[in-house]
């Protein structure tokens, strides 16, 4: 019996080398660019247009190249602050409404919930020309509200919020009106700390999005003291000497906060997308 059973492990074992083969080239594949990037910005220029692969010794000179040629510093500063702004904000406000869709039900909300959905159709190209109007009128170009108002309420973060919340318990909600907890108290004091692994999923996506954006604050950050790292790193792109070594330093710099933010709360990042509740 002891045979037999190590025979059919054998077998399991030798059917999962091509899965495992896959998963090696698929992995390996996936991490190349990150790879690239890193060797690239220790690099010259002449190296990264030749196709060098192996890392070099230009980093110091590019990251020098770099803080001469572009405000690195403010750049920096201004995308911490609009993320960090956009990730509160968005996070207060589409949790309040998506905990109000699911838990306080009535057939007014869910048309209006089928009403927002319908915007998420609507591309942001789109709404460029009536936004900048619409924010110029009001002064609000070249300023962190500027940035940020536009992206506090999207309708993948209320859904998202929403569905989670069906995992909610409801008894909570009873109970803590029973103890004479107000509807507002009761989400402060109950649904946040029990809906945690989506509010770390939530704002694992926010960030990256906010630290990535660039259409918008394009259009609407027109002064030069407000650009943020992904205008930064299309700066570098326009001129009529390309220095691939400084590019890509200067993306390294663009993609570790993102990086750092993603690997801290990776674990709550994958119970929230799964709508875990604790």
């Amino acid at each position: 019996m002891t045979k037999s059973k190590k025979q059919n492990n054998s077998m399991i074992q030798r059917r999962l080398i091509p899965s495992y083969i896959f998963l090696i080239i698929m992995s390996i594949y996936s991490v190349f660019p990150f790879y690239w990037m890193i060797s690239a910005a220790t690099n010259t220029m002449a190296d990264v247009s030749r196709g060098k692969l192996t890392p070099g010794t230009y980093a110091v000179q590019n990251f020098k190249n770099l803080i001469e040629n572009q405000p690195l510093g403010r750049a920096m500063g201004n995308s911490f602050a609009y993320a960090i702004s956009v990730t509160l904000i968005c996070l207060f406000i589409c949790s309040l409404a998506g905990f109000g869709f699911e838990l306080y039900h009535d057939k007014y909300k869910d048309m209006l919930f089928r009403i927002l959905l319908l915007a998420m159709m609507i591309p942001q190209v789109a709404t460029m020309v009536p936004l900048f109007k619409l924010f110029s009128s009001w002064g609000l170009l070249n300023s962190i509200p500027g940035f940020f108002l536009p992206m506090i309420a999207t309708p993948f973060m209320i859904m998202m919020f929403r569905n989670n919340s069906r995992n909610f318990p409801v008894a909570l909600l009873e109970a803590a009106r029973l103890d004479g907890l107000g509807e507002f108290s009761i989400f402060l004091r109950i649904y946040f700390p029990t809906m945690r692994s989506t509010y770390a999923a939530a704002a694992v996506i926010t960030f990256m999005n906010a630290w990535n954006a660039y259409l918008w604050p394009k259009v609407c950050m027109t002064d030069g003291q407000s650009l943020n790292m992904v205008m930064l790193v299309s700066n570098l792109t326009g001129g009529y000497v390309i220095d691939y070594g400084m590019i890509m330093m200067a993306v390294l710099f663009c993609s570790i906060p993102t990086m750092i933010v993603f690997f801290v709360l990776q674990k709550q990042f994958a119970e929230g997308i799964t709508g875990a509740v604790k």
